[in-house]
């Protein structure tokens, strides 16, 4: 196959997913000689396009809640494959990405793109702050090396009339420690429990002390969450705790506070690896274990 472009597609309100596209994007378009054409569905769903013969798409989106963000599949539903070989790839808090890689390797099928390659790599979380660290500093340079990297072997498999459609579902996913595990169960059992009696919503808050009405949270909240006068405030029914707000603020007067984020930081402080399929050349495949 002869590519003479790869699309760079991607919702990413905290630009983790955004930074990993980008790189397995010039993996290919380094190896193929060809430019990168970057479609970000972070702020507004994609116009209808159609791709096909010449075009290799890299799509990433991240992870909510063991999913693909189900806003993120919305937003890329009126792209057509038209049989373009895509490599889909989703971003996560270093707890779990359960099945969210097949959730994009599902929906791009159906849209008429040829799923060749499909990846999890590890992201900050969005509720990572200096006082509960999860994954901070992730995706960092080893790992945009690794995904530019992945996305080079991609392009030669293209070059070489070598790729092969690929099952998202057979993606392993790295163990964790059992005492993680039954330690974050637990919790997740007795927060439902909770919610049951005494339902709270989370969302971002912001100190109207500390905010000085700049704006930056209004342009970077990725579903109108912020009044553009008023934003000192939150829309909490809209609000998707994407923390795009509180990582942009200059002020430092947004936050999630959720009970989530030190039982996370906790049991999840483990850096895990990035895992890919086809794995790269080389690579220890970590084990395989049932979410």
């Amino acid at each position: 196959m002869k590519i003479n472009k790869v699309a760079c597609i991607f919702f990413s309100p905290t630009h983790g997913s955004e930074r990993v596209a980008r790189a397995v994007a010039e993996g290919l378009a380094r190896r193929a000689a060809c430019a990168v054409e970057t479609l970000d569905a972070t702020c507004a769903p994609l116009p209808a396009r159609s791709f096909g013969a010449g075009v290799a798409a890299v799509v990433a989106v991240p992870v909510y809640g063991d999913a693909a963000a189900p806003i993120a599949l919305e937003r890329l539903a009126a792209l057509r494959g038209e049989g373009a070989p895509a490599l889909a790839v989703v971003t996560y808090g270093n707890r779990s990405f359960g099945h969210a890689a097949h959730d994009l390797a599902r929906a791009l099928a159906a849209q008429g793109f040829d799923v060749v390659g499909a990846g999890a790599f590890v992201g900050e979380h969005s509720y990572s702050s200096p006082a509960t660290p999860i994954a901070p500093g992730r995706p960092d340079a080893a790992d945009l090396a690794q995904a530019r990297s992945w996305g080079d072997a991609a392009a030669r498999r293209l070059l070489e009339g070598r790729a092969a459609a690929v099952d998202a579902t057979r993606l392993p996913h790295p163990a964790d420690a059992p005492e993680a595990l039954q330690g974050f169960a637990a919790f997740v059992g007795d927060y439902a429990r909770r919610q049951k009696e005494h339902p709270v919503r989370i969302a971002a808050t912001a100190d109207a002390n500390r905010c000085t009405g700049c704006g930056a949270c209004v342009a970077a909240c990725p579903v109108g969450a912020i009044p553009a006068g008023a934003p000192a405030t939150t829309l909490a029914e809209r609000c998707i705790k994407c923390a795009a707000c509180v990582k942009v603020c200059p002020a430092g007067a947004r936050r999630i506070d959720t009970p989530f984020a030190p039982v996370l930081a906790r049991f999840f402080n483990r850096p895990k690896p990035n895992v890919m399929l086809p794995a790269p050349a080389g690579a220890a495949c970590p084990e395989p274990h049932k979410e």
